[in-house]
């Protein structure tokens, strides 16, 4: 089959169980691809040719033996590398830890590999995924599929240009103030961050403990919830995970929205006209009549101005990520980039009365957001603030000036927030909104999501791979 890379996860999922095509050939294909879009995407920080060959023909002779492990199985994946696998090093896009070997998997490669997936590669992350994309690095920042000259989105950047590129139809990005969702917004693809303690970040490198949380990026609605099913679960090695049963999630793509209802939380960009674009804005009115055309109840939802929750946000991330940092950033300075740097020394900066009354106001947040939920089962918000800007004009001295990210709000208050395509501007890059939901209701935010990309019909338009410019 030539065009494996067009199936997606669900397809070649059903493909494998039916025994129409096998890991082998899926592996083998997406290999090929991987290491023949790498050197113009740069989405690989490694490919890891011969240990995926050899998963593969594992996966394969497990499912002629009749030992079939689900939808997972022989589906190879991408991970972001701050995510450890034992054997590998986990470099975190940085100088410092280039070389520093994993010596047990995290707990997503666990329930991965333990659902039969195989892993691809590790792919590219800014620096120890709060940096920006910073060419001075070993590996240097991915490029968008869509326009190699055009930014990803950060920091789960490889991550999503590993999707958007077709390379692998699933990988594994974290997500500390939107670092899933904008790649996903800037390049095409469907991005769930799940609510806070939903999959284990046991083996993940910290950058904020209370607000980061892993997520799966792909190109569907139900590729990504299938890949959930896979990645949640229960594990008392992270102080941080809920014992909250994961669902059926891709049973959620049939579902509609017929009566349910759905909040339009207009005044977050409407309060900051300078901030969201035009095309951003108008993706955002088209999912709402889509929504309301597909049953659901359309009402307005006012919360707090979107500058307090990005604040707090910021506050606490900033803080948090510099106690994690303190000692290296003492010894070790000089190997650190300039972006990484830009955006910790912030927190070094802060007193503990700005900590906890972020954290206060964080409170606050939290209970505005559960008051409106209990009127509305989800909340449609813009995701990205436009389209991916161009990565030249990203220099270090820029990334604390930038506008309101609507995606940091729902990290501070730890709900589910899914980034939806809404199809391509005139420009051919890609347009998305934000879905949020009550926590733990992922569910929820799967039949809408669905819904939004059913009717807007883009998952056949793929970006045509060139030569970048800079």
């Amino acid at each position: 089959m030539s065009e494996i890379w067009k199936l997606g996860l669900a397809e070649t999922a059903r493909l494998i169980e039916t025994r129409e095509i096998s890991p082998v050939e899926v592996v083998d294909h997406y290999l090929d691809r991987a290491n023949a879009l790498n050197p113009a995407v740069n989405c690989y920080v490694r490919i890891e040719d011969d240990s995926a060959r050899a998963s593969a023909k594992v996966a394969e002779a497990e499912i002629m033996a009749g030992r079939y492990k689900g939808a997972m199985h022989g589906i190879p994946y991408a991970l972001k590398d701050i995510i450890d696998v034992a054997g590998l090093p986990t470099t975190n896009g940085s100088r410092l830890t280039l070389n520093d070997i994993a010596t047990e998997d995290s707990a997503v490669v666990e329930r991965l590999s333990a659902a039969g997936s195989i892993l691809l590669g590790k792919a590219e992350t800014q620096e120890f995924a709060i940096g920006g994309p910073d060419f001075s690095l070993p590996h240097g920042p991915a490029r968008n599929p869509w326009d190699l000259d055009r930014f990803t989105g950060g920091s789960s950047s490889g991550s999503g240009s590993a999707v958007a590129a077709a390379t692998v139809p699933l990988a594994i990005g974290t997500d500390t103030g939107g670092s899933v969702r904008t790649p996903s917004a800037y390049c095409g693809l469907v991005g769930m961050k799940p609510t806070y303690g939903r999959i284990s970040r046991r083996g993940i490198t910290q950058q904020a403990y209370s607000l980061e949380t892993a997520g799966p990026m792909t190109w569907t609605v139900k590729d990504n919830a299938i890949a959930l099913e896979a990645l949640a679960g229960y594990d008392r090695l992270d102080p941080a995970s809920a014992d909250i049963a994961p669902q059926a999630w891709s049973m959620a793509v049939d579902m509609g929205v017929k009566a349910m209802k759905i909040g339009l939380v207009r005044n977050f960009h409407e309060q900051e006209p300078d901030g969201f674009s035009d095309e951003i804005v108008s993706a955002f009115e088209l999912a709402a009549k889509v929504l309301k055309d597909a049953g659901a109840e359309i009402v307005e939802v006012e919360l707090s101005p979107l500058r307090h929750y990005f604040a707090a946000q910021r506050v606490i991330m900033y803080g948090e990520a510099a106690a994690f940092h303190e000692d290296d950033f003492r010894s070790n300075l000089h190997l650190y980039g300039p972006y990484a740097i830009e955006r910790f020394l912030p927190g070094f900066l802060l007193t503990a009365a700005d900590y906890v009354q972020a954290s206060r106001r964080r409170g606050e947040l939290i209970r505005e957001l559960k008051e409106a939920m209990c009127e509305v089962d989800l909340l449609l918000v813009v995701g990205a603030v436009g389209a991916a800007p161009l990565i030249k004009g990203i220099e270090p001295g820029s990334l604390l000036n930038g506008t309101l990210s609507a995606n940091a709000p729902f990290n501070l208050t730890g709900s589910p927030a899914m980034i939806v395509p809404t199809g391509l501007n005139p420009s051919g890059l890609p347009l998305a909104v934000q879905i949020v939901g009550r926590h733990f209701d992922e569910f929820s935010v799967y039949q809408a999501a669905q819904v939004i990309e059913t009717a807007v019909g883009c998952r056949n338009m793929y970006p045509e791979i060139t030569a970048g410019k800079c």
